[in-house]
């Protein structure tokens, strides 16, 4: 699907990740290994070219390498992130401004409707209409004990990133798509196979599979195409920010594939989905699990 060389061939993803802790909402550059988003791998084919496409979560992990790999692709990028995650953010428009790319830094907290309807209309403005919507980010937090250990300002700060957002972010853009426009949204293997300190987690991403569903049936006649990727373990800041070290030591290593996936393998969907290549695709969950069933 891309022309660069899959690293896993080359035998060049780790195996193993360590044990590591960071505060949420964690950095990048502090974990151990490095996390590849195609910096140095992803080769463009001109599959976006002319297009316009907004990324939510865009600073770090999946959407770090979606933002990356549109812009070798050939779109001009806006990028959402939380305020606090700038300096990875200022890291990704570095690499989308060298491609000749134009990208927006839009730091948003997107757990409002009015949130949300803001960073649209500064989409809009900014690159001059938007083709791409990709619902990327998002929250969790790995809790033991059972559902007595949920809290509820955690419930709430779960659905709201993860379910609201994407409800409200969706509607926002609507009234700006034209025919062949593209949704995409981040769901999880979480959907598929729950894990239960990712509760709160789990029952979001199962939430946004049926969004999606729906969303593909009440969009598919304005000629708007709406799918959902669903990652497997993906080494992201999200992963030792938000688990106890000793969850993160061997993170992704029960996968059928052995190891944790890296964010550059995730975004080969994306760009599938975004391109016209997918002209006929809608409604469909496409899975990066590393050998997980996503049905």
């Amino acid at each position: 699907m891309t022309t660069h060389e899959t690293p896993d061939q080359a035998g060049q993803h780790p195996t193993h990740v360590p044990a590591q802790e960071q505060p949420w909402p964690g950095r990048t550059d502090d974990m151990t290994p490095v996390p590849d988003h195609g910096e140095e791998s992803w080769t463009g084919l001109g599959r976006l070219t002319g297009k316009r496409a907004l990324v939510t979560g865009g600073d770090s992990g999946i959407g770090r390498a979606v933002a990356i790999a549109f812009a070798r692709e050939g779109a001009d990028v806006a990028l959402a992130f939380l305020p606090e995650e700038m300096a990875d953010a200022d890291e990704v428009r570095t690499f989308i401004e060298e491609t000749g790319r134009r990208c927006l830094l839009l730091p948003t907290d997107q757990r409002t409707e009015e949130a949300n309807q803001r960073l649209v209309e500064l989409t809009v403005e900014g690159l001059g209409g938007l083709d791409v919507v990709v619902s990327n980010a998002g929250f969790q937090m790995g809790t033991k004990g059972g559902i007595e250990n949920f809290s509820t300002p955690q419930l709430e700060q779960v659905f709201a990133t993860n379910f609201y957002a994407t409800f409200w972010l969706v509607k926002a853009a609507v009234p700006h798509l034209a025919p062949g426009a593209s949704i995409a949204i981040t769901t999880s293997i979480q959907a598929f196979q729950p894990s239960e300190v990712l509760l709160d987690y789990a029952a979001t991403k199962a939430a946004l599979n049926n969004l999606m569903v729906n969303l593909a049936s009440d969009l598919g006649p304005r000629g708007i195409r709406v799918n959902a990727v669903a990652p497997g373990p993906i080494w992201t800041p999200l992963i030792p920010s938000t688990f106890d070290e000793d969850k993160v030591d061997g993170f992704g290593s029960d996968t059928p594939l052995g190891r944790p996936g890296q964010p550059v393998e995730v975004a080969p969907a994306f760009v599938f989905l975004a391109s016209d290549e997918a002209s006929y695709v809608s409604g469909t969950v496409l899975g990066v699990t590393g050998g997980r069933a996503v049905f």
